[in-house]
């Protein structure tokens, strides 16, 4: 059946003599004739034929990279599509059950709240009942609760309404502006790093956890007599109107204003307080750089508009010196005309020799190069004589003594030099005989202002300092020591005088360290025993020894959660406190207040600086991210913290708004 083929033409011993296998010979099946018996044998079943396994090809490691990007960047499309469709159902589901009609017929309302009856000093409209004491259930739990007036929105007051527990006190809030402010970054405010929208959180929404209620108005007066509180509103022609607003307690934390040193041309200068300040110097530096940019500018007017004098080297005067400094490099040289930039100059005056002299040593030191790196001028040992509408005049004294005038040519003046009472303050400070501080109400350990009804009325935050002088309780503290009553005080009873000093002005602690030693420093008889007039002379000195606390958010803000703690607590034990005739409550229920320095901190234009007490710390952008996380996460509410992430981002992103509003 099958015939052999020869397949290669050389001879078998030619390919043996080459070494070459022979393959065996392939077989070609010839026709052949089929016979009738084959249709009847099944055929053979074919051998399959072996697969010889094919390995594949090897992919490219760039094919590789190019599908692992393409599969994530896939799965985040659709998570990231997901995530969108998820929030947009969330807010179409939270739009349905939110966009309802309210029934708000039939509101009840006291008819005294409409019609309040007249009363007092001045016989003034008395509001003892407002227009929703008793629109619900809740308000009208609380209409028969002690009456807690808050005078102020700032820090401290905000501090005390999110330390309150709810259903406590009758709580309303008396304040010229519906807002609160975030102070710190107003500088940044000011120059549109930041909008003024994401630095405020109205007053109603944070009273609101407690019930309370909002007066938008201002203290003028207080009659503690009568437990009535003074206060200034506007009607509905813009009129002026006084009502009387009474009291259980009063919390005093309306803030404080600039020091004018006695300053000619104040009128002159700008402040950094509140947000219409912000909005003030915004357009200000706005105003100055467009009229720089008209080609009918003079050079000698150019560089006066351009010219931008900081008086004051603490906190904010620094901060808005690098804010304004960080806006000339950013943003002014991309859009104004380069001949803008060139000619500004940016001046620092300091009374001190140093700026941030509150700060370590490193970090004033550091600020000042940084600051010279820039190009602002500081001028240190100055003083400020007088403002002009054109120029600054200020005085400098070397080191020899000798004292020397110059003049700044300017169109821009920030004072920031030290507080002063406002007028509300100085009032009830005129109504204290006790009350001798020039700057602030003088409070006692438990916040409580001094010569007021015991328990009565509080101040805390920049309008407040607390009691720093010893010598003003000698006569009691002798009371108090002296257990054999022979007019000197011993060892014994000097130690016992001591706990008593430390109890009563907490701030004295250090000064109070080594006990016996002090003792025989001002023993000048050696007899072992302080005379009157020596004891009256260690405490004096002790008292001049003492620093008063800072004019800071950070106080005010320690205050304010204090004093609402010890209120909460208050409420709580009235009943049983009262009952058993304990006359001071705030001593049976709290201890007294103690101030816990957290740190301080200051941004320099894209630096930072951090005063940790014994550490220091300071740095470029990494400084500055850690200075506004810091600032991030002090904010009062969720939405300023978004407002204000999205302020960062879009200003690293397309620069400050230059809009002049």
């Amino acid at each position: 059946m099958y015939q052999l083929t020869r397949v290669c033409k050389p001879s078998r011993a030619r390919l043996v003599h080459l070494g070459i296998g022979i393959r065996p010979p392939l077989l070609k099946p010839l026709p052949s004739r089929r016979l009738a018996t084959d249709a009847l044998t099944p055929p053979k079943p074919s051998r399959p034929r072996p697969q010889i396994p094919t390995e594949p090809l090897p992919r490219s490691r760039l094919l590789s990279r190019i599908l692992l990007v393409a599969k994530y960047t896939g799965l985040a499309t659709l998570s990231s599509t997901f995530g969108i469709l998820l929030l947009g159902a969330g807010i179409f589901i939270h739009d349905a059950f939110t966009y309802t009609n309210k029934d708000v017929h039939r509101v009840p309302v006291l008819p005294l709240a409409l019609h309040p009856e007249q009363g007092g000093p001045k016989n003034l409209p008395i509001v003892r009942a407002l227009v929703d004491d008793v629109e619900d259930d809740e308000a009208k739990k609380l209409l028969n609760k002690p009456k807690l007036v808050i005078i102020g929105g700032g820090w401290g007051a905000v501090s005390i309404l999110q330390t309150l527990a709810p259903g406590d006190w009758h709580v309303t809030v008396v304040s010229p502006e519906t807002f609160t402010t975030f102070t710190p970054l107003l500088p940044s405010a000011a120059v549109g790093t930041v909008q003024v929208r994401s630095l405020v959180e109205p007053l109603r929404k944070i009273v609101a956890r407690l019930r309370g209620h909002f007066v938008d108005a201002k203290a003028i007066d207080l009659v503690m007599s009568e437990r009535l509180v003074e206060l200034e509103t506007l009607t509905s022609t813009g009129e002026p109107q006084r009502i009387y607003l009474p009291y259980d307690k009063l919390i005093i934390a309306c803030g404080s204003t600039s020091s004018t040193h006695g300053i000619q041309g104040l009128e002159q200068c700008f402040q950094l307080k509140t947000i219409s300040d912000a909005q003030a110097i915004r357009r200000r530096i706005l105003d100055n750089f467009e009229t720089a940019s008209l080609p009918t500018t003079t050079p000698e007017e150019r560089k006066r508009l351009l010219s931008f004098v900081v008086c004051g080297g603490g906190p904010t005067g620094v901060e808005t010196a690098a804010e304004i400094y960080d806006f000339c490099q950013e943003d002014i040289v991309n859009y104004y005309p380069k001949i803008c930039r060139e000619e500004v100059s940016i001046h620092v005056i300091q009374s001190r020799e140093h700026i941030l002299n509150t700060y370590s040593e490193a970090i004033s030191k550091y600020a000042e190069e940084k600051f010279r790196r820039d190009n602002v001028d500081l001028v240190t040992s100055a003083r400020v004589s007088a403002v002009h509408p054109d120029h600054v005049v200020y005085t400098v004294r070397s080191p020899d003594g000798t004292i020397t005038t110059h003049k700044i040519p300017t169109n821009f003046v920030l004072w920031s030099t030290g507080i002063a009472m406002n007028p509300f303050t100085r009032r009830v400070s005129a109504l204290l005989p006790n009350q001798v501080h020039k700057k602030a109400i003088e409070v006692d350990a438990h916040l409580r202002v001094k010569g007021a009804p015991l328990g009565d009325v509080y101040a805390i935050g920049d309008c407040a300092t607390i009691e720093t002088s010893v010598v003003s309780h000698l006569l009691e503290l002798v009371d108090e020591a002296d257990k054999n009553k022979d007019g000197k005080i011993d060892f014994d009873e000097f130690d016992f005088m001591v706990a008593s000093i430390k109890h009563r002005i907490p701030m004295a602690e250090s000064q109070l360290q080594k006990v016996r030693n002090l003792f025989d420093l001002y023993d000048s008889d050696a007899d072992n025993n302080l005379s009157l007039n020596e004891l009256c002379t260690l405490l004096e000195e002790i008292g001049n020894k003492i620093t008063a606390l800072p004019a800071t958010a950070q106080v005010a803000s320690q205050q304010g959660k204090y004093l609402g703690k010890k209120l909460s607590q208050l409420a709580k034990k009235r009943e049983v406190l009262e009952a058993n005739g304990i006359q001071d409550l705030d001593e049976a229920v709290s201890k007294p207040f103690r101030y816990t320095h957290l740190g301080s901190l200051a941004y320099i234009g894209n630096a930072a600086v951090f005063d940790l007490g014994n550490l220091s710390f300071m740095g470029g952008l990494l400084a500055m991210y850690a200075w506004r996380s810091i600032y991030w996460s002090e904010q009062v509410s969720a939405r300023t913290r978004f407002l204000l992430m999205m302020d960062w981002i879009i200003r690293g992103v397309w620069g400050r708004d230059l809009s002049r509003l």
